[in-house]
């Protein structure tokens, strides 16, 4: 039998004494979280990405787009509106990847000059890879391309 007063008795929780309930489920999507499974099969949306991103998609898109848009004429209101947001998008996203490549080109140059400085076998390897990337991929002479120097 419960006391008459019961729900004024006094409870006491020590450490772990409580509900240690907890969801140890393993997220196993290894996927972008931002498609809800309804949305459609999870495995194609899986493969088609694997193809192409949603930002490489979608920027393949607003070129066509925005191609198109100059020799066929846009008449309402909204479409101008929308047309002329997804061309400030466009501005955006371009002026993000180029401070972003421009970074990473800076960060990669202060590497080498650092291993440059250091000098050693590290820095010779690299420097002949360097030289078969560019002598890869430039047509020009090697005499015209800029090389790293010794004093940097």
């Amino acid at each position: 039998m419960y006391p008459w007063l019961w729900f004024w008795a006094p409870q006491f929780h020590f450490p772990f004494s409580g509900s240690l309930a907890q969801n140890i489920e393993p997220n196993t999507s290894w996927f972008s979280d931002m498609i809800k499974p309804s949305a459609g099969n999870a495995a194609i949306e899986q493969k088609a990405f694997g193809v192409a991103s949603y930002g490489k998609q979608l920027g393949q898109i607003t070129d066509v787009l925005l191609e198109v848009v100059k020799t066929v004429p846009v008449t309402s209101p909204e479409a101008s509106q929308s047309l002329e947001s997804l061309r400030k998008i466009k501005i955006q996203i371009d002026a993000i990847k180029d401070a972003e490549y421009s970074s990473s080109a800076d960060r990669l140059i202060t590497e080498l000059r650092a291993m440059q400085a250091r000098g050693g076998v590290q820095y010779e390897g690299v420097a002949e890879q360097m030289r078969l990337l560019l002598s890869a991929a430039s047509p020009e002479p090697a005499p015209k391309r800029a090389r790293l120097s010794r004093t940097a």
